[in-house]
């Protein structure tokens, strides 16, 4: 029987994913060979904004969304989502503890063109565990494992999303629009570094 948890690549992760990969040591199998499912957090991330939350997406090419592996999805720049993706963060964390401490790593990701979505999304999730002081162990599928026992299988569609009911019991952090919206759990792992720095790994 498979007995690695195996996780899906986000783009720019919800806090759950990464307390997840702690319950798993960050020792997982990253899959590589699923066919791209549509509108999950493989190419979405929510952030905090002065109006709540915020979804931010990333496109892919036309065409990749059907039966295409997730290593071979492309990313679109039909339009200049990077500037967009930059900007909202630029004006929902500017006013933030460490949105300086991070920003000249993290501009670096939307000045630079990733061809492949995988790509993308790997290099920026070990960024972000660089910033949590933590060295993973990652390995990549090599072909699609179907039959995964379900608490070891994260690719799952709602498994996030059960993941996300249960963060009320998250630990919680300041948010710089709190006193208008109150804390809101389970936003990209940015919200989190950009109010805590340092100090984030305490919190997944």
């Amino acid at each position: 029987m498979h007995n690695s948890a195996i996780f899906p690549l986000f783009y720019l992760p919800p806090v759950s994913y990464f307390s997840a990969l702690k319950k798993h040591d960050f020792s997982v199998l990253l899959e590589k060979e699923e066919h791209f499912p549509k509108q999950t957090f493989r190419n979405r991330t929510k952030i905090y904004s002065p109006n709540g939350a915020l979804d931010l997406f990333l496109p892919v090419i036309k065409g990749s969304k059907y039966h295409t592996k997730m290593k071979d999805v492309r990313i679109s720049y039909d339009f200049k989502w990077q500037r967009l993706h930059w900007l909202s963060m630029e004006s929902c964390y500017r006013n933030s503890p460490y949105f300086e401490f991070y920003e000249d790593d993290l501009v670096k990701f939307y000045e630079q063109k990733f061809e492949f979505l995988f790509d993308y999304n790997q290099e920026l999730l070990v960024w972000i565990l660089k910033q949590l002081k933590q060295s993973p162990t990652f390995d990549l599928t090599t072909e699609y494992i179907a039959e995964v026992p379900a608490e070891l299988d994260y690719r799952v569609k709602n498994k996030f999303r059960l993941l996300d009911n249960e963060a009320g019991e998250a630990k919680q952090y300041h948010q710089v629009f709190a006193e208008k919206y109150g804390f809101m759990p389970n936003m990209s792992i940015v919200d989190l570094l950009f109010n805590q720095g340092p100090q984030a790994k305490n919190y997944i």
